[in-house]
C-alpha cells in the first residue's frame, strides 16, 4: 500500500512510521505545521506540533529513508479546532480539542488530500486497533489499556478507518515502544510526551481564554439563586471545578462547593455540593458511529466520557433528536460539550458530544 505516515515528532509515530516501511509499504513522511507563530518551540514537555517536532519528525525519516514534507495546516486548525474550542466555552461547554483535531484536521483535511495523491492509508502512532469483519473494520481499543487511545479515535466513521493504519495498536507497552526506537537508532526515543493543549503550550487555559475573549464580572450562585460570590468571566468555568472559586458565602455545612454549571447568557456560575455533580443521564444531537451502526435502537454498552475515565455500564437509546444513555452507576461531573463514547466489550461503537445532562440529585436534596 502507499502510505502516508503523520510523524508529529514523536517517538510513536516515528516508530508507526518504521513499522510501515519494514512492513514493505511505499510511505511518505509528512509533518503538519499548525501554527503560523515564528519561533515557537516546545515550553518543557508541552505541547506538541513546534518547530523542534518538525525537525524531529525530519530526523526520523531521513533515518528510516523515506521523503518527507511538511504541510501547512494552520488555517484549517485554525478555524476547525482552535474557533470551535473558543466558541465551546463561550457557550457554557467544555470541549476536546484532540477529538476535534482527530476529526477535523488528522481524519479528515489530511486524509482527504491524501486520497486526492493516491495514497491508500494514512498512518498514525496512536494506540487503537482495527479488526476485519464482514460487515466492514471495527475500531478497538489497544493492547495496553495504559496508553488506549480509542476513545478520541470515537469520532472517525466507516469510510476514514477504511484508510486507516495503526500500527502500534497491538504493542503491550510503551516502555516496549521506546525500547524498539532505542534500537532503530531513533533520536526520539527517550522524548517525553506531549501533554495539555498544543496551542495553550504553557497550560494556562483561563488566561488564554480571557486574551481571546475579554473579562466580564458575573454572579456565583447557589443552586437556590443565592448570590455566593463573583467572578469575571464564566468561561473561565468548568463543570467540577473547585479550586479559584473564591465564594464570599461559605456553606451551610461549611463543606467544598463545586461549578455545576455555567450560564454564558447570564454570565452565571452555578455551584454547589460534590454529590450534585453525580449524573444520572446524558444525551446529544450531534452523534456518529465508528463503522457499522447498532441495529437495535435500544442496546447495552459501556460509556466514557474522558479519555483516561473508566468505563461505566449503561443503557443506550437512539432517538429522533440524537443519543441517550442512562448509566447504570451515576456520572460524575459531566460538562456539556465532553465527548461520550460508546464501547461493546473492546469495540468503539461510537459517540456523541453531550449537550443535555439530568443531576442524580434534585435541588433542595
Amino acid at each position: 500500500m502507499r502510505i502516508l505516515a503523520a510523524m508529529s515528532g514523536g517517538v510513536d509515530s516515528a516508530v508507526a512510521a518504521a513499522r510501515a516501511v519494514e512492513a514493505g509499504h511505499d510511505v511518505v513522511g509528512v509533518h503538519l505545521a499548525l501554527s503560523r507563530a515564528g519561533g515557537t518551540l516546545r515550553t518543557g514537555s508541552r505541547g506538541c506540533c513546534t518547530i523542534e517536532d518538525a525537525l524531529d519528525a525530519r530526523r526520523a525519516a531521513d533515518l528510516l529513508g523515506i521523503p518527507f514534507y511538511v504541510w501547512d495546516f494552520s488555517e484549517r486548525f485554525r478555524d476547525d479546532v482552535i474557533a470551535d474550542f473558543v466558541s465551546e466555552y463561550q457557550a457554557g461547554r467544555t470541549p476536546n480539542p484532540c477529538m476535534r483535531c482527530n476529526e477535523k484536521i488528522k481524519f479528515a483535511a489530511l486524509l482527504e488530500r491524501a486520497i486526492e495523491l493516491g495514497f491508500d492509508a494514512v498512518c498514525t502512532g496512536h494506540y487503537a486497533t482495527l479488526v476485519p469483519t464482514e460487515s466492514g473494520l471495527e475500531l478497538h481499543r489497544a493492547a495496553d489499556n495504559a496508553k488506549d487511545q480509542s476513545y478520541v479515535l470515537g469520532v472517525l466513521t466507516a469510510e476514514q478507518l477504511a484508510h486507516t493504519y495503526f500500527p502500534l495498536g497491538t504493542t503491550p507497552s510503551k516502555a516496549a515502544v521506546r525500547a524498539e526506537a532505542e534500537a532503530r537508532g531513533l533520536s526520539v526515543a527517550q522524548k517525553p510526551d506531549s501533554h495539555d493543549i498544543c496551542f495553550i503550550p504553557d497550560g494556562d487555559t483561563r488566561g488564554w481564554l480571557a486574551e481571546k475573549v475579554g473579562t466580564a464580572t458575573g454572579e456565583i450562585v447557589d443552586r437556590t439563586g443565592a448570590v455566593v460570590g463573583s467572578h469575571e468571566g464564566a468561561h473561565a468555568f468548568t463543570v467540577g471545578q473547585r479550586r479559584g472559586l473564591k465564594l464570599g458565602v461559605p456553606a451551610p455545612d461549611g463543606k467544598p462547593r463545586f461549578v455545576l454549571e455555567v450560564r454564558p447568557v447570564s454570565n452565571t456560575v452555578v455551584v454547589g455540593p460534590k454529590e450534585a455533580l453525580a449524573t444520572r443521564e446524558i444525551a446529544g444531537a450531534r452523534f456518529s458511529w465508528a463503522g457499522a451502526a447498532p441495529v437495535e435502537s435500544e442496546f447495552r454498552c459501556d460509556v466514557q466520557i474522558r479519555a483516561h475515565a473508566e468505563p461505566v455500564a449503561a443503557h443506550a437509546f437512539v432517538e429522533s433528536d440524537g443519543v441517550r444513555v442512562v448509566p447504570d452507576e451515576p456520572l460524575d461531573g459531566v460538562a456539556p460539550g465532553q465527548t461520550a463514547v460508546l464501547y461493546v466489550g473492546t469495540r468503539v461503537l461510537g459517540q456523541f458530544t453531550i449537550d443535555r445532562t439530568i443531576s442524580a440529585v434534585p435541588v433542595g436534596a
